[in-house]
């Protein structure tokens, strides 16, 4: 199960002696009785620290609060049924972990369920495993004060986008991917909405474009030099596109805007048919520029204020220089007056009420509108 690695390895590790218990934080934290540790085999410690990071990549702890198990008794239950609906999925890789073995048949309930149905329909049982506030949402006494450390929610809400996204990038070939984690990396990353696939189209038209295009080069010699005696020909040469994309984390963009911002990289990576991204972090300056093969090397910082015109400005001075700049920005920036020269500008809109500024004409622009809330 490569997908989950990124996020058991975003799970920082504190002894928690006397607990009786190997947990996780609402705030992807892994609490550890060391006791305890010492009474498990190397595998069950391994499919039980899976077991916690599908708790956390699957927001039990805000679905438990959406479905009321906190004003009431029903944390212990609400956790058996997170268990069978994680377990259901991980019985495909034979990982289900001893220490925390509930399936939905062992609640009465049909397999490939959510928590939620199991919870109004589960067998009255005993909770075989404590696996703390990442679960249910109800913080522990050994987890200390709430936000003292672990993940804030934003970089936990990009975290479970770069799990889903990797699931929507292995679940292509057969039998790699549980049907279960499909389903729910669908739920994460929608691809079948319109402007999704106008977008797509957006960036592969101007890809080839740029890709039909010729120019001359005198790098290599013609084929008709024997014809032109001592006269040197150029040779034809087809350019290969390069893309940049400049992705605004300015002070606007929360989280939920910066996460779909990551989700069209994503797109560009595997429905555009795209190899390589250059991606720029911008608000007013540039604080990150990286080559990304894969959505995990993205890096998004900044939180100041808002020059897209910067970004495009960085993007066009990168060595090769790119034929297409992508900008991903909830349209709060003002923008140049003249494009750069020599290369198509597409900008992506995540709309929330509407820009403040439209973006200039020559820019091909897509509107992104999350109204439907996918």
């Amino acid at each position: 199960m490569p997908y989950l690695a990124s996020s058991l390895f975003a799970c920082p590790l504190t002894l928690a002696s006397g607990t009786g218990t190997v947990s996780v934080s609402s705030r992807w934290v892994v609490h550890a009785d060391p006791d305890v540790v010492g009474t498990l085999a190397t595998h069950q410690l391994g499919r039980l620290l899976i077991h916690l990071a599908a708790h956390l990549v699957r927001d039990h702890a805000d679905r438990a609060d959406r479905a009321g198990v906190a004003e009431d008794d029903r944390a212990e239950r609400w956790n058996r049924c997170g268990d069978a609906e994680i377990n259901d999925d991980l019985s495909a890789d034979d990982c289900v972990p001893d220490t925390a073995p509930d399936l939905p048949g062992d609640l009465g309930c049909s397999p490939g369920g959510l928590a939620e149905a199991y919870l109004a329909d589960a067998d009255e049982g005993p909770r075989r495993w404590d696996c703390g506030s990442g679960a249910d949402g109800r913080p522990r006494p050994w987890e200390g004060p709430p936000g003292h450390e672990g993940l804030l929610p934003g970089d936990a809400e990009l975290l479970r986008l770069g799990v889903a996204s990797e699931i929507h990038r292995l679940g292509r070939e057969p039998g790699t991917v549980p049907g279960g984690w499909q389903r729910w990396a669908e739920s994460v990353l929608p691809t079948r909405v319109d402007w999704r696939r106008l977008l797509a189209a957006e960036i592969r038209r101007s890809v080839a474009v740029v890709a039909g295009s010729v120019d001359y080069s005198y790098r290599r010699p013609s084929r008709r030099d024997g014809a032109a005696g001592n006269v040197v020909l150029p040779t034809m040469v087809r350019p290969v596109p390069d893309v940049a994309v400049v992705c605004d984390t300015s002070g606007s963009m929360h989280a939920r805007l910066l996460a779909r911002a990551l989700a069209e990289v994503q797109g560009l990576l595997t429905r555009a048919g795209l190899r390589e991204l250059r991606v720029l972090a911008v608000d007013t300056d540039v604080h990150a520029a990286r080559r990304a093969t894969r959505i995990e090397q993205v890096r998004l910082a900044g939180g100041g204020g808002t020059d897209m015109g910067a970004g495009i400005a960085a993007a066009a001075q990168l060595r090769p220089r790119p034929s297409v700049i992508v900008v991903l920005t909830d349209g709060y920036t003002p923008w140049p007056e003249r494009p750069p020269a020599g290369i198509r500008v597409v900008v992506g809109l995540l709309a929330e009420g509407g820009p403040a500024w439209w973006p200039p004409p020559w820019a091909r622009t897509v509107v992104i509108d999350d109204a439907d809330g996918s």
